[in-house]
C-alpha cells in the first residue's frame, strides 16, 4: 500500500463550471465565476470585501500595502510558519520581529507577542497553524489598545473557527490559501478578505494596479488613471471556476479530513499513554478543519528514524518549517523578540502524517500500525 502525503480534492462540478467560463469568453479576474466567489466570502464570513488572488503570498503583499507597510516598521509574527508571511514584510521594507510559538498550538505566543510590542510595531500577523485558530480576540484586544493592523494569515484555516465565528473572520484582514496542498484548491490560488471597512475603498485601487478602474467601470468617473501603489492581484476566471466548484463541496470535503483526522487521534491516544509520543491538541474554543495531523516525536532523532521507517513502508510522512529566525534571511532582515525554545525544540520533533479527503479508513489504519510498529 503506497500512501502519499496529499492529493489535492476532487468535486463534481468544476468540469462543468471551466467550461461555463471558456463559454461565457471572459477570462479575467472580473467575470461572473470571481463575483460568485466573493460572494460565497460575503455570505459566509460576514466580510466587508474579499479579493480572489492569485495565491495566499500575493494577499498578504496586497495586505501589505494596505496597512501602509514600510521602512522603519515593524511586524509580529510567529518563526513557525511559511516564508510568505516574513517574504511580504522584508519586501516592503520593514523588519520582521519573530517570537515563540504557544507548544499547546504552535500558534503565536500572544504573550511573547504582547511583550515584542514597540512605538514601531505597525502590524501583526497572527498564523492559524493546521487550521487551529489562534487566540484572536486576545489579540484584537491588544491592537485596540496599541493600534496596530492585525492581518491573519489564514492560509490553513478555511472552514475553521474560533469561539463560533469563521477564523477568517477575525482580524481586520485575513489571507487564505487554496494551493493544491490546503483542504480547498484551485492548483494555485488565495484570497484577501477584508473586515475593516477602512480599508475597503483602497482596496479596489490596490487590486487594479493602483488605479481608480472600478469607479469607471461604475460610472463614477469618465476615465481612469495611476492613483497609488497597487499590483495585478485578481486571480483568472478559469481557476476561480475551479474554485468555486470546490467551496460548495467545502463542508463535504472538511468532513471527510476531520473523520481521519479523528481516526489518527484515537488511533495514536495509547501511544501517548505510554509516554512515546505527544498528539496534537485542539482547544475548546476552537473548531478545527483538519488541514493537519501531526504529533511530537520525544527526540529530533527518534523523529527522523520514524519518517524512515515510515518511507521504507510506502507512506509518506513529513516535516514541516525550518524556523525563520534561524533561516540566513531571517537573520538578514529580522530580530528576534524573547526566547525561541519552543519553537526550536517542537519543530524538530514535530511529524505529519499523510491527509487530504480521498484517504480510506484503511489507509489510515494502515499508518497507525505503522507507527505502532516502530514503536514496538
Amino acid at each position: 500500500m503506497k500512501i502519499p502525503f496529499n492529493l489535492p480534492p476532487h468535486s463534481q462540478n468544476e468540469e462543468k463550471y471551466i467550461s461555463q467560463a471558456i463559454a461565457n469568453r471572459k477570462l479575467s479576474g472580473e467575470g461572473s465565476f470571481n463575483k460568485k466567489v466573493v460572494e460565497w466570502f460575503k455570505a459566509h464570513l460576514g466580510c466587508e470585501m474579499a479579493v480572489v488572488t492569485p495565491s495566499c503570498t500575493s494577499a498578504l503583499e496586497m495586505a501589505m500595502v494596505l496597512a501602509d507597510i514600510g521602512p522603519g516598521d515593524e511586524v509580529i509574527l510567529p518563526s513557525f510558519t511559511f516564508t510568505s508571511t516574513a517574504n511580504v514584510i522584508a519586501l516592503y521594507g520593514a523588519t520582521p520581529v519573530f517570537v515563540d510559538v504557544d507548544p499547546k498550538t504552535m500558534n503565536i505566543n500572544v504573550d511573547a507577542m504582547e511583550k515584542a510590542i514597540t512605538p514601531k510595531t505597525k502590524a501583526v500577523m497572527p498564523v492559524h497553524y493546521a487550521g487551529v485558530a489562534c487566540e484572536m480576540d486576545r489579540i484584537m484586544a491588544l491592537s485596540e489598545k496599541h493600534g496596530f493592523v492585525v492581518v491573519a494569515d489564514a492560509a490553513q484555516a478555511i472552514f475553521s473557527s474560533y469561539k463560533g465565528k469563521p477564523t477568517g473572520a477575525w482580524g481586520h484582514m485575513a489571507a487564505y490559501s487554496f494551493h493544491e496542498t490546503k483542504n480547498i484548491v484551485c492548483g494555485e490560488g488565495g484570497a484577501l478578505v477584508i473586515n475593516d471597512a477602512r480599508f475597503k475603498a483602497r482596496a479596489e485601487i490596490v487590486r487594479d494596479k493602483g488605479t481608480n478602474r472600478q469607479q469607471f467601470l461604475n460610472g463614477q468617473v469618465d476615465k481612469y488613471t495611476w492613483q497609488d501603489k497597487g499590483s495585478s492581484y485578481l486571480q483568472s476566471e478559469l481557476a476561480v471556476a475551479f474554485l468555486l466548484a470546490q467551496l460548495e463541496e467545502g463542508e463535504k470535503i472538511t468532513s471527510h479530513r476531520l473523520t481521519h483526522w479523528n481516526q489518527y487521534h484515537q488511533g495514536f491516544a495509547d501511544l501517548e499513554k505510554q509516554g512515546r509520543l505527544n498528539r496534537m491538541q485542539i482547544p475548546g474554543d476552537c473548531q478545527g478543519n483538519a488541514h493537519i495531523y501531526y504529533f511530537m516525536c520525544k527526540t529530533a532523532e527518534e523523529r527522523t528514524k520514524l519518517w524512515s521507517f515510515l518511507k521504507e513502508n510506502d507512506i509518506q510522512a513529513t516535516f514541516h518549517y525550518v524556523p525563520l529566525h534561524s533561516a540566513p534571511a531571517g537573520i538578514k532582515y529580522g530580530r528576534v523578540a524573547g526566547s525561541m525554545e519552543i519553537t526550536d525544540d517542537y519543530s524538530a520533533r514535530l511529524l505529519r502524517m499523510p491527509m487530504y479527503a480521498d484517504l480510506t479508513k484503511e489507509e489510515v489504519s494502515y499508518v497507525i500500525n505503522k507507527v505502532h510498529e516502530f514503536y514496538k
